[in-house]
């Protein structure tokens, strides 16, 4: 029960009281006394977690202070060990269970920043992040830590499957920071480091700079909705179309007036301008330095060595295979596009400008879905019951809210995960997912709490936070949930839940602290439940009559609309994806005549936007993703093979649910991926169920 409404039925009884009694204040006075202990008693942490609830800012501050100095403490000690001396309990189990400690801890300062209500506590977190990530990357540059592992490594002594993977991962991580290079070539790294992240900060803010603008006419700007142009800013008579996402995206699919759309989308395609591509060339030469340093031939190597693919030649491999086997249904949606391009405006030749209009336009004729009409079916509250239900049944699992545990606002809710058959605690999750000024923006998954095993034998239990900006609720109407983020949810509980199965020794294999490639196939493969009949219908229900779930003949459509020119949608993809590879592979690469050549080749004989470059204004490919752009689509790959042979006919299939959960979900990082996919399925993945789920529902494969 929310505390608001405890309050309120304590004060209702007090005054009822009141009328028949009024003798009895005292001892009402003394029953309400006592309630309220019982209460403050009840309101307290989660038995067998560690996280730590709202902490003022001074408590950040010397909780970083505390996390940093036991840091330091285990490390300098690992480090004063004679190499002799060095054991598996006193270095690899000591840092395990270092890591396994701290985690919560680290968690506790660094998630108040997404979610708190004190603009004093957001900015003590941000800060206790700096501190803790700079405190880290030290501690894995230490030389004399790696020393000693290596040392224990070297003499060769038997370790169990884990133990060895964890003692492997330990190695990588240093020497992936420089840890065996002389001390004048760890500086020439660093000042490498410092270079890249110098050039990448200014090609984002280049990127962010949102001065520049368009200005139109209202006839200019034919075909966008009325509440578009209302909310444009009117200079000179005209209206001002900036070039941002929010203004470009809705002109490239609305607009009917094909020049528009092309000056929108080339002086989008400019706003990095030459300033990023020069700054792009340079960061692509100062990556190879780099990569070389340490020992690869390239940085796209070095990139991909921790991941399931392992080596850059790989991903050309896999790229090449999806890119052949989509082609010819790619080039039967480009010719549909182009024949309504024909219809509607002539015989002007068809451009990248035009792709997203035509697609939409191409949606309106193929499918009768009004995407308002579907958003009515989804309040907020049956999502969410019909989610768990299906994760419930799907993977032996039990979801308990528990009350009157602390929270950081009233809206946030807390999950105890039992297994099931057993009764056997599993972990817990929080729901933080109601609108709130302050709050981060997107809905993600946080960690707070890594499950791990200690020496002693005792289990510590996963724990998860899910964030969102779901609507909030307005007098009397449920909160309703648009289609997308009806599976953005679904996608992110996968996470959740992959997280909190996870039976791994050490909290380094969290469900949550994955190989890139690895992390999104068990949520990419769920996505499928979104777009079937018996599941939307699980979770749907018509906001003023919940007994009407959404139409079979929705279903339907919202499944044909996730594959409509889906070879054109992956063939753009795969065309930034192998750009970035091929820059990444070798040290000097023009970009321009790259994409010049790639472009038209990639993209069925529609030719690069003149005067523009993607590669001037692709942020993956600077920060966070650069030279891994391909792991999206990987782990589409992956999930529809799964999903093909083990779910497909049967999407409550318990069996191979639970299958999943053991095999899949439950080893986090402790197994080699790809072993860990080929043990569940039986034999090798295979690209042949993602390519057939692309072609073999598309409306276009006739056309």
């Amino acid at each position: 029960m929310a505390k608001g409404k405890r309050e309120r039925k304590i004060l209702a009884f007090t005054g009822a009281a009141a009328l028949v009694a009024v003798g009895l204040n005292l001892l009402i006075s003394a029953i309400n006394a006592q309630k309220e202990r019982k209460a403050k008693k009840k309101k307290s942490d989660l038995p067998g977690s560690s996280v730590r609830i709202n902490l003022s800012a001074s408590e950040i501050n010397r909780l970083t202070d505390d996390i940093i100095a036991k840091s330091k403490e285990t490390y300098d000690l690992v480090a004063s060990l004679p190499l002799v001396k060095a054991s598996y309990s006193n270095v690899i189990s000591s840092l395990g269970e270092l890591e396994a400690h701290q985690f919560p801890l680290i968690q506790s300062c660094v998630f108040p920043r997404m979610v708190s209500t004190s603009d004093d506590v957001r900015r003590a977190s941000s800060e206790a992040e700096k501190r803790l990530d700079s405190h880290f990357l030290m501690c894995r540059k230490r030389e004399d830590v790696y020393r000693v592992i290596k040392a224990f490594i070297d003499r060769g002594e038997r370790l169990g499957p884990e133990g060895k993977q964890y003692a492997q991962c330990l190695v990588r991580e240093f020497e992936r920071h420089g840890a065996r290079l002389t001390p004048s070539k760890r500086n020439e790294m660093e000042n490498l480091k410092s270079q890249i992240d110098e050039l990448s900060l200014k090609y984002i803010q280049n990127l962010n700079d949102g001065s520049k603008f368009i200005l139109f006419s209202e006839q200019e700007l034919a075909g966008m909705p009325l509440e578009f142009l209302m909310n444009l800013e009117k200079t000179g008579g005209k209206l001002k179309v900036l070039l941002t996402s929010f203004h470009v995206t809705p002109i490239l699919e609305y607009c009917k007036i094909g020049a528009t759309r092309k000056l929108v989308a080339v002086a989008n395609g400019q706003r990095g301008g030459k300033e990023n591509l020069d700054i792009l060339e340079n960061l692509v030469q100062l990556r190879h330095k780099f990569s070389l340093l340490l020992g690869y031939s390239n940085y796209a190597d070095f990139a991909t060595e921790p991941r399931m693919a392992r080596s850059s030649a790989k991903v050309f491999e896999f790229l090449e295979e999806v890119s052949e086997n989509l082609s010819d249904l790619a080039n039967r949606e480009l010719n549909m596009l182009k024949d309504l391009k024909r219809k509607e405006e002539g015989d002007s030749p068809f451009g990248m400008e035009d792709l997203l209009y035509y697609i939409r336009r191409a949606e309106e004729q193929l499918l009768d879905l009004d995407l308002g009409e579907v958003r009515q079916y989804f309040p907020m509250n049956l999502v969410l019951s019909g989610l768990f239900k299906i994760f419930q049944d799907l993977f032996g699992l039990r979801f308990q809210e528990i009350e009157d545990v602390e929270v950081w606002h009233e809206t946030v809710s807390v999950f105890s995960v039992l297994d099931a058959s057993s009764a056997d605690l599993l972990g817990y999750f929080y729901l933080d997912i109601s609108f709130r000024e302050g709050k981060f923006t997107h809905t993600c998954v946080v960690p707070l709490q890594n499950g791990s095993l200690s020496s002693n034998g005792a289990r510590q239990v996963p724990v998860a936070l899910l964030i969102s900006q779901c609507p909030k609720q307005i007098n009397e109407d449920p909160p309703l949930l648009r289609f997308p983020e009806v599976v953005s949810l679904f996608h992110e509980f996968t996470h959740v839940v992959h997280h909190i199965c996870n039976s791994a020794t050490f909290s380094r294999f969290s469900g949550l602290r994955l190989e890139g490639d690895f992390i999104e196939i068990p949520s990419q493969l769920l996505e499928n439940w979104c777009y079937e009949s018996i599941s939307l219908k699980m979770m749907s229900g018509f906001h003023k009559d919940i007994t009407k779930s959404v139409t079979s003949e929705m279903c339907k459509s919202l499944k044909r609309r996730r594959n409509l020119f889906a070879g054109l949608k992956l063939k753009q993809e795969i065309l930034l994806c192998l750009v970035d590879q091929i820059i990444h592979s070798s040290e000097n690469v023009d970009v321009v005549g790259l994409l010049k050549h790639l472009h038209p080749k990639i993209m069925l004989g529609i030719p690069l936007l003149e005067g523009t470059n993607p590669a001037s204004c692709f942020p993956q490919i600077v920060v966070g993703y650069e030279a891994v752009c391909y792991s999206y689509i990987w782990s589409q790959v992956f999930a529809a093979d799964i999903f093909a042979s083990r779910f497909q006919d049967n999407l409550l299939n318990q069996y191979a649910g639970l299958q999943f959960r053991n095999k899949v979900l439950a080893p986090g990082g402790a197994k080699d991926p790809l072993e860990i996919i080929s043990n569940y399925l039986g034999r090798e993945p295979s690209v042949k169920p993602f390519i057939e789920s692309k072609t073999g529902n598309n409306m276009c494969k006739d056309v």
